[in-house]
């Protein structure tokens, strides 16, 4: 582990890999390198320390350079123990990014981490899965009076949050990056659909083509994975406790039913859904031999491992991010990723062109509570659609596809209520 005066990161060395993984990354991420651009003259940001607790990847270290271009000073670290890419954290480092995150972090360390970026008493949080603002409000209360408002990235965060401000225990604004049209829609859709194939793909090397899919909970995330998995040739299997959810992916074309069915077929479990408890003891208890279990979800909660270890009489790492479960039954089960994150904790996230819009999202909820966040309450606050739409637009000039517009005529009628038959 190397160790500096605002850094700990695996291993320096490795800045180069990492250097040259970000530039990947910029070369892919044309709105947010356009902002970038943009702010090298108007530096919006100057002045404001932003302590971000988000994904450790090479997507997010074009948004670090993007805010630091801004004028921002910036204290990193990664909002999941296992997803933290060691050669960006390095390159990071090596720039002078404040930075604490490595891979494998123990839960202990991951907390020291968080704590390190409010030393330096942030005006701005960002947040994947609220943790760091969580800490802000029972670790660092002296801290938040100077805190103008945050961001938050994820799905789990922002109910977390919404939760937080329903009990009157949010203390600054938050603006929920994750609810605006061009992150759900696009991220969390075709961002972890892909990634997270590509994270079982990595961890397994199995023939998807055939196998019984099950896919628990058919939000965005749920949706992205099921309709990847389909491409890939399986079979693929929903179970749902929202209604209206269930009624979508049957219409969508996939078979729906509870758990407690489909764990006895399928060949391929993952979870998106945000909850604990998903796949539980009696859940393994029918699964096939051989049966493989991931999550997608931002928490390792949803597969219960404990009520697994009961079972278990060895476990054994077959490959990467991929452990045998030998049951007591004779039974086998393999777990991905210590049952966290699989596209990030087997693979690399989601592809840069998606994250593109995201973290252009994330960059300028930033600048706008650097302008307004005194004035507003403590709150979860949505992004106006304008803001969507003007980056959606922005995204379109860059892939060089043009629309169409509506005419004065159109506009008007728009708006005309007397309009009718």
């Amino acid at each position: 582990m190397d160790q500096g005066g605002n850094y700990k990161v695996r291993d320096l060395k490795l800045a180069e890999d990492g250097r040259k993984r970000i530039q990947w990354a910029e070369s892919r991420m044309q709105v947010l390198m356009e902002l970038r651009k943009r702010a090298e003259k108007d530096r919006p940001l100057a002045g404001m320390r932003i302590a971000g607790c988000l994904h450790v990847t090479k997507e997010t270290a074009v948004l670090v350079r993007t805010l630091k271009v801004a004028g921002a000073e910036v204290s990193w670290s990664g909002c999941n123990p296992l997803s933290t890419q060691d050669d960006v954290a390095a390159a990071l480092a090596d720039e002078g990014t404040s930075i604490y995150a490595w891979h494998g972090m123990s839960v202990d360390d991951f907390y020291w981490a968080i704590d390190k970026t409010t030393e330096f008493d942030p005006l701005l949080t960002l947040d994947d899965g609220a943790d760091l603002i969580f800490r802000m409000h029972s670790t660092h209360k002296g801290k938040i009076p100077k805190i103008l408002g945050g961001t938050e990235e994820t799905t789990t965060g922002v109910h977390r949050l919404r939760a937080m401000a329903a009990d009157g225990a949010l203390k600054y604004p938050v603006i929920a990056v994750n609810d605006t049209e061009t992150k759900w829609d696009f991220d969390n859709v075709y961002g972890t659909g892909q990634s997270s194939i590509d994270g079982i793909l990595r961890a397994t090397s199995v023939l998807l083509a055939g196998k019984n899919f099950v896919v628990a909970g058919y939000g965005h995330c749920g949706k992205g994975t099921a309709m990847r998995a389909r491409g890939m040739g399986a079979n693929v299997i929903v179970s749902e406790v929202k209604p209206t959810n269930a009624l979508k992916a049957i219409l969508d074309g996939f078979r729906v039913m509870p758990m407690d069915e489909a764990a006895g077929i399928g060949d391929i479990f993952i979870t998106a859904t945000g909850m604990k408890d998903v796949i539980v003891g009696r859940h393994f208890d029918r699964m096939k031999d051989g049966a493989i279990v991931c999550n997608t979800g931002h928490y390792d909660c949803e597969i219960n491992l404990n009520q697994l270890a009961e079972r278990t009489s060895k476990v054994t790492e077959i490959r990467r991010a991929c452990e045998e479960y030998n049951l007591k039954n004779g039974r086998s089960i393999y777990v991905l990723a210590k049952g966290r994150l699989v596209n990030l904790a087997a693979a690399e996230g989601h592809p840069s062109e998606v994250m593109d819009m995201s973290f252009a999202n994330q960059y300028l909820s930033l600048c706008k509570l650097a302008r307004e966040g005194k004035d507003l309450k403590p709150d979860v606050y949505d992004l106006p659609d304008e803001q969507d739409q003007e980056l959606a637009r922005l995204k379109l000039e860059t892939l060089g596809i043009e629309i169409d517009e509506l005419s004065d005529e159109q506009r008007s009628y728009e708006t005309d209520y007397s309009a009718g038959t």
